[in-house]
């Protein structure tokens, strides 16, 4: 069993940390505040959950229990705070980037 949960827990950190590269590569390589939000938001909150997953899988009972409310609370707050953000650059007048160009500002 121990054995089964060390492969998990590896393959999760992997697949988490994998998930935090590629919201920093979105992060740095898309044009506009919307655009990166939506990077970042969906990745770092599946990259941050895996990753402590794994922490989870390989510690005792009552840290895990720790983590696991810890996913939870990213699960809740990463998507909202995009949202807020969003939500003030539409308010402030950032315009999406949607047909048209970066010269056109």
């Amino acid at each position: 069993m121990n054995t089964i949960l060390y492969y998990a827990s590896v393959i999760s950190l992997i697949v988490g940390l994998f998930f935090l590269l590629v919201a920093t590569v979105g992060l740095l390589r898309l044009p506009d505040v919307y655009n990166r939000l939506h990077a970042t938001s969906k990745c770092d909150t599946l990259g941050a959950g895996l990753v402590l997953l794994s922490l989870a899988l390989q510690s005792e009972a009552a840290v895990a229990i720790r983590l696991v409310l810890l996913i939870i609370f990213i699960l809740v707050t990463n998507p909202t705070a995009a949202h807020v953000i969003a939500r003030a650059a539409y308010t402030t007048g950032i315009r999406p980037l949607i047909g048209r160009s970066e010269s056109d500002d």
